[in-house]
């Protein structure tokens, strides 16, 4: 965190080494492989830069941890930088993160020139960053198009639900987004007006190779989780509902915690016995997350078959496991940039009950991988949780279509060939398909 003003703050993640991309093979097959290879050629040392603002917790981060290694393999030479600030930056751009999101809260111009502006000032002071082609991810950095020095292509990756912004947020972001050269987004209608770049759709995506992807036996997971639930009294008999995420108001886990208290006590249910365990991790750039949790164990309000964890040991090896053994997934979230928790789960061939927005509707495919709800529809919830948990035939036949379902759509392979093709195109090498 920064107090001195005369101090650089951006921060380089220290080198990751390149993944040889033949090892993704057995997952996606040799025609991917060399696919990915073709569209690399032509970027053979080519610089490619990536600036965000934590090299820890979220999605983003998890993302990146495996695109540079993996570009790094392909022959691109691919570089993290993070911004730094101090809690009062994180707390008024997580303030920003929920006003995107359509969540009514203060702020005042202070927090936009004093704060947010001299902090993206403060990060490129005496610093210059030389690619030929750079991403910068999210509202934190985005400023930093002007009060940074780049000399690149510029995009701007916006991994976040904006179709009900704020207008004085999104009028303020509006000049630093259209002085990018192109712009990237999740999903279609979460284009805003006022953008007079190009705009291109890249949906997020998991390393199937990552600790936490990586698939696995039941037997497996039971073997691995033996600590953490000998820890929590966690009977591993039982079966268990899965709820993981961020702790944050727009996961709605208050919900979850609800319908788990009326499904609980269902007659047939009641014989099964199940479980809830919530899990969520505290990321650096989320002052609000232990708040969030503080009110989540006042919703539990002590019931003994609810176990809420927070940043538990070993987390992806744990959290693998816990989504390959879990009878039930729920994330039903009122904003949503992508999820890809759901994407995890669904790897884990889990079906998953999801909310009906953002983009776990183009995961969770209705009555094939899983179940859509409205977020705070608990009777459909419950019911569809009670299904899940007393119809095993049709449960192990959609975590079979998840599985393929993400396989087709969703790895990190396929993110990477469309930054690549992106990347091509903005170098005048071709032109990317997937233009909004």
């Amino acid at each position: 965190m920064y107090n001195n003003e005369s101090e650089k703050y951006l921060k380089s993640h220290q080198p990751l080494e390149a993944i040889d991309i033949m090892s993704y093979k057995d997952v996606i097959g040799l025609p991917k492989i060399e696919r990915l290879q073709q569209v690399a050629h032509l970027l053979e040392n080519k610089k490619w830069f990536h600036v965000n603002s934590t090299f820890e917790g979220g999605g983003v981060a998890e993302m990146l941890k495996s695109v540079v290694p993996i570009v790094k393999g392909l022959g691109v030479d691919a570089k993290w930088y993070s911004i730094e600030g101090n809690d009062q930056f994180y707390s008024i751009t997580k303030r920003f993160h929920n006003i995107i999101q359509g969540v009514n809260q203060e702020f005042t111009l202070e927090d936009l020139f004093e704060t947010y502006i001299k902090t993206n000032k403060q990060n490129f002071k005496d610093e210059v960053l030389e690619a030929d082609f750079t991403v910068v991810h999210d509202p934190q950095p985005c400023a930093s198009i002007v009060h940074g020095d780049y000399k690149s292509k510029m995009v701007w990756r916006c991994h976040i639900d904006t179709s009900e912004a704020n207008e004085m947020i999104w009028n303020f972001l509006l000049p630093y987004i259209n002085n990018y050269d192109a712009s990237i987004f999740s999903m279609h209608n979460f284009v805003k007006d006022g953008i007079k770049k190009p705009v291109y759709q890249i949906v997020p995506a998991i390393d199937p190779l990552c600790k936490k992807n990586r698939q696995r036996t039941k037997q497996e997971a039971l073997d691995n989780l033996a600590d953490l639930f000998n820890e929590h009294n966690i009977d591993p008999e039982r079966p268990i509902v899965l709820a993981v995420s961020r702790y944050d108001v727009h996961k709605n886990q208050k919900t979850i915690v609800d319908a788990f208290k009326k499904l609980k006590v269902d007659s047939e249910v009641k014989q099964l016995n199940p479980q809830l365990i919530i899990v969520g991790n505290a990321a650096t750039d989320d002052p609000e997350g232990m708040h969030m949790y503080q009110e989540i164990l006042d919703e539990i309000d002590g019931d003994p078959d609810i176990y809420p964890l927070l940043n538990i040991p070993d987390n992806d090896e744990n959290i693998g496991c816990l989504m390959k053994l879990a009878s039930v997934f729920i994330h039903v979230s009122t904003k949503e940039g992508f999820g890809l928790v759901v994407t995890e789960a669904l790897w884990q061939g889990t079906p998953v009950i999801g909310s009906r927005v953002g983009g776990i509707v183009l995961q969770v495919i209705d009555g094939k991988t899983g179940f859509l709800v409205e977020p705070f529809d608990i009777d459909r919830i419950i019911g569809f949780a009670k299904h899940m948990l007393m119809n095993k035939d049709d449960c192990e036949r959609m975590g079979i279509a998840a599985v393929e379902h993400v396989r087709e759509n969703f790895l990190i392979t396929t993110l990477i060939e469309k930054y690549m093709l992106l990347m091509r195109f903005e170098l005048g090498i071709d032109f990317p398909y997937f233009r909004i």
